[in-house]
């Protein structure tokens, strides 16, 4: 097999559904923990983890969320920029790149769906919190 060859029209379709599969998991999670979770109130599972819902105006770690509102069409760009390129290596991807391809598709599909969330409610929701005793991890989805 020549190994430089890119992934087969079966191989790429395989990767979208993935990332279909991911942005349809994303989107109904995020609406299962808006209706079930007050907003701010941690709701335990474990010693280390909460489900806590949270809307994220910023980028990760909640970076930027306090600006004026022009962050949302930046991180929006942005997204949608990293998105794009994530299909253009996809579509460059040799065969061999099976895990590879399998990881971007996993991330082409949160990012799609965080964008999905910053284009309908102007927030992206967040509702996953890891801790250790006081010390907490920024929540994330």
């Amino acid at each position: 097999m020549d190994s430089t060859a890119t992934f087969g029209r079966a191989q790429r379709l395989g990767l979208y559904l993935v990332v279909a599969l991911v942005i349809v998991l994303d989107w109904w999670t995020k609406s299962l923990a808006s209706s079930l979770l007050d907003y701010g109130v941690p709701r335990v599972i474990t010693p280390l983890f909460n489900l806590t819902l949270l809307h994220n105006r910023g980028a990760a770690f909640s970076l930027l969320s306090e600006a004026g509102g022009w962050q949302h069409w930046l991180l929006s760009g942005i997204a949608l920029v990293v998105s794009v390129a994530i299909v253009v290596v996809l579509r460059r991807l040799p065969r061999t790149e099976c895990r590879q391809g399998l990881g971007l598709a996993l991330v082409l599909g949160g990012a799609i769906g965080n964008l999905g969330d910053r284009l309908r409610f102007g927030h992206v929701v967040d509702f996953i919190q890891v801790h250790y005793g006081d010390l907490y991890w920024p929540a994330f989805n």
